[in-house]
């Protein structure tokens, strides 16, 4: 029988943000939603959705399995082997069933292991957060184990997003992913370990004000502001984002000792070596240029506009250090980038297309002490993070996130709004250049 709204269900096993975000959108568009989330979540999902046409939230995922025909797994890369193990023997003769984590090997692999030889598999991956429009954002599909006409009714499902498909394996998806997203997750979530270590917020302190700093600022706040499973599963179960975490942290330790040591040519040296490594002649017309007109408006200080001081940017040299490293083009996957990366490699291409504010960056590493503290905080931060995914330690990723995120939660509610504004203007403003 031929799947269409009036005849199939979706189910959607995990209820957190972007297991809600999924549901409401499906529904809205006219599918039927089976739903639920862990067993004393249950009462609770029935009051949220209960107004909500098409929403079934059922109290296990056995019996959101054996009806629906479409199951989508929303819950965390390191417990998908144990979810699927247990509902994935219910599933519905002859459904698709797909997952949504950031990390696709253990998600295919649970799968591959736990899912009868009649049901096809066919993943996905919506590449921003549930808080941002999924209206032109990426959205991977990966055939892992289905029909072509199993994969067009997986595109006639989701097409209401609006967003643009990216078809992968997993093996592709992981690697990507981790180019896109691992060293732009540690450097922002050092930014906050050095801050809170520091006892800082950062928006009340002259140092950071303008373009850039804004970013640092309302971009470390929105990753905090999330979950910490977002990024601990993409970093600790991803062998490639390891490998870049671990680069990350070595640039920026190597970059310090030549700032502190006062080795003023040797870091220019490799400085401009990483940026003519990274921004090669050519790629000027994939241009993100952010100008600091266009980011001055986004801030959170309540001080007056003025000029940014200098800057050692010791975590934009360093990722451009890093990319340079590990022959990472990070223009070659922006068919598959986040909104996050996309604002950072703006930011870090304004930054080495600048030749006046890159020497001024380098200058201020030798000569002035003005971020020395901050940077070997940041330091710290980004090897103590390094060793957390090299450990593979996922109750010290979360203890060392939710300490951090308590810290800066009472400025999470302004942060948002502010990031959510800036995010729109920057995505207008570079699909604008772009077209």
């Amino acid at each position: 029988m031929r799947l269409t709204k009036e005849t199939a269900s979706i189910g959607i096993i995990g209820m957190g943000d972007m297991g809600k975000m999924y549901t409401q959108r499906l529904s809205a568009a006219g599918w039927r939603i089976n739903a639920c989330d862990k067993p004393e979540n249950y009462e609770d999902l029935q009051q949220e959705f209960n107004s909500l046409q098409g929403v079934t939230i059922f109290p296990n995922g056995h019996l959101v399995s054996r009806i629906s025909d479409y199951i989508i797994y929303s819950v965390e890369a390191a417990v998908i082997d144990r979810v699927v193990a247990e509902y994935g023997p219910s599933t519905k003769v002859g459904a698709i069933v797909g997952g949504q984590t950031s990390c696709k090997a253990p998600e295919l692999a649970a799968f591959d292991k736990h899912l009868p030889e009649d049901v096809e598999i066919i993943s996905c991956h919506s590449l921003h957060g549930p808080k941002v429009n999924p209206n032109g954002q990426p959205l991977v599909l990966i055939q892992h184990r289905a029909s072509d006409e199993s994969l067009k009714f997986v595109e006639t499902v989701l097409s209401s997003f609006g967003s643009k498909y990216v078809y992968l394996t997993g093996q592709m998806h992981d690697h990507i992913t981790a180019d896109t997203q691992a060293v732009t997750h540690a450097a922002f979530l050092s930014m906050g370990t050095a801050w809170h270590a520091n006892k800082q917020f950062p928006w009340e302190i002259g140092r950071w004000v303008g373009g850039i700093e804004n970013v640092k600022i309302n971009i470390t706040l929105r990753i905090y502001s999330n979950k910490w499973h977002v990024y601990a599963g993409l970093a600790i179960l991803n062998p490639a984002a390891k490998e870049q975490i671990s680069q990350y942290a070595k640039s920026v330790t190597e970059l310090y000792k030549l700032m502190i040591g006062g080795h003023r040519e040797e870091l220019k040296r490799r400085v401009q070596a990483a940026g003519a490594s990274v921004f090669k002649a050519g790629t000027e017309g994939q241009d993100l240029l952010l100008k600091d007109e266009v980011l001055d408006r986004f801030s959170l200080s309540n001080r007056p506009p003025e000029k940014s001081p200098p800057n050692s940017h010791l975590s934009l040299l360093a990722i451009v250090d890093c990319w340079s490293k590990l022959g990472i083009v990070p223009y070659n996957h922006m068919i598959c980038s986040t909104p996050l990366f996309r604002l950072w490699l703006g930011v870090t291409e304004y930054l080495y297309r600048n030749p006046e504010l890159l020497n001024e960056a380098i200058d201020t590493a030798i000569d002035d002490n003005t971020f020395r503290s901050d940077d070997l905080e940041f330091t710290f931060a980004a090897r103590a993070w390094s060793d957390c995914v090299s450990f593979g330690d996922f109750e010290s990723y979360r203890d060392r996130f939710e300490r951090i995120q308590q810290y800066f939660a009472p400025r999470f509610p302004e942060a948002a709004k502010l990031g959510n504004e800036m995010m729109k203007t920057i995505l207008e403003k570079t699909a604008t250049e772009k077209s």
